[in-house]
């Protein structure tokens, strides 16, 4: 290793630790304020099977709340509370909405659509709020998700460049509600509904696979940074713009196929289709996921706090790639090239990573008896990723 390699491994390793630091100790107790209040309502939801699925969502898919909290770092540290209460909130919101599509409805297309409408009305200050139950079995949640969707706006309308970023955010969400009503289980039609979708979607010039763009879509990395970035004064719509792009498609692409990554062998057992299955081979796939990284990492810098991106970017990677489901023969020719062309900016983060995963699996072990506890926000079937540190 070269003089200048040493000298940039140890920037990148202070700037992860700062990050780190700033993470645990100034943001990591607002998410717990959040996720407490929450679940306290959660408590009080009249209807039990609606209490029964909210306290579900917030207990199994805690891990996305955590990760989407962390873009509070690019935030100024006077905005970064309410930075954590409108991402708290946002991702709550979808956490709650995802669960309730997930159960057997007879318009699963349909009935996605209209849940998922609560989170475009959570960017909105001025939209009515809708009976977003219309198409799912009734029952009274005291205006629960209501709630949730009003403290997600009251907490944007506080950031002094929220209305930059209105445009840019309200098309990542339309991505997300398109993504999570045509994401079927094999029941109701599988992945046809998707790809025709996305093969129009697709922007021109990327060269990429339905699969890949309908993947993208299903991230909200995008809107997590762009909330952040709001909270800074003077932020100009191009400056937004260019956040959505580079999340848009890249950066959530990358992001959710390294979640179809470790859900593999689950998704086999479960007979649920990967986004994965559509590659060719192991070693298609690994040359794609190379690809996506590397346009990644290119998309981080031309963004604002352009190393604070990459370091999230890499942070993520790290997060799923240290996983042991990451262990496979498969998993692992992907990672190699995904770890590679990301740098030495994985190295500090997948150490870090690496030993809370182990941690996790010795306390499973000691409190349950199991192999290992679930993960944190690891969704299952038609779940997109929103997985953090």
């Amino acid at each position: 290793m070269t003089a200048k390699s040493v000298t940039n491994y140890i920037s990148l390793a202070r700037a992860f630790l700062k990050a780190a630091t700033q993470y645990w100790i100034g943001i990591y107790p607002r998410i717990r304020h959040e996720t407490d209040r929450w679940h306290r309502r959660a408590e009080g939801i009249p209807s039990a099977e609606l209490r029964e699925l909210a306290l579900e969502a917030q207990r199994i898919k805690r891990g996305n709340i955590d990760g989407s909290a962390a873009f509070a770092i690019l935030a100024p540290r006077c905005r970064r509370a309410s930075v954590v209460r409108a991402q708290v909130a946002f991702q709550s919101v979808y956490d709650y909405v995802d669960t309730l599509s997930e159960q057997p409805n007879a318009h699963p297309i349909a009935n996605s659509r209209r849940l998922h409408q609560a989170l475009l009305v959570a960017l909105d200050e001025d939209a009515l709020q809708g009976d977003y139950y219309a198409l799912q079995s009734r029952g009274n949640d005291a205006g629960y998700l209501e709630e949730i969707v009003d403290a997600c706006r009251s907490a944007l309308r506080t950031l002094p460049s929220h209305a930059s970023i209105a445009d840019p955010a309200r098309r990542v969400t339309r991505r997300i509600v398109a993504y999570q009503s045509l994401n079927l289980s094999e029941a109701h039609g599988g992945h046809e509904y998707l790809a025709r979708w996305a093969l129009k979607a697709t922007p021109r010039g990327t060269g990429l696979r339905w699969w890949e763009t309908a993947a993208s879509a299903g991230s909200s990395l995008g809107l997590f940074a762009l909330i952040a970035a709001s909270a800074r004064p003077n932020l100009t719509h191009e400056e937004a713009a260019a956040i959505e792009q580079a999340y848009w498609p890249w950066i959530g692409a990358l992001h959710s196929l390294l979640d179809s990554l470790v859900d593999a062998s689950e998704d086999t057992a479960v007979g649920q289709r990967n986004l994965l299955d559509y590659y060719a081979s192991p070693q298609e796939t690994a040359a794609r996921l190379k690809l996506l990284a590397g346009r990644a990492l290119l998309a981080t810098r031309s963004l604002p706090d352009a190393r604070e991106h990459a370091l999230i970017l890499a942070g993520m990677a790290s997060f799923y790639l240290s996983t042991p489901q990451a262990h496979s023969t498969a998993a692992q020719l992907a990672a190699g090239g995904v770890m590679e062309t990301l740098g030495a900016a994985t190295k500090p983060s997948m150490l870090v990573f690496a030993a809370r995963h182990a941690a996790g699996s010795a306390l499973g072990t000691l409190l349950h008896g199991r192999h290992q506890l679930p993960e944190a926000g690891v969704q299952r079937g038609r779940d997109p990723p929103h997985r953090g540190p």
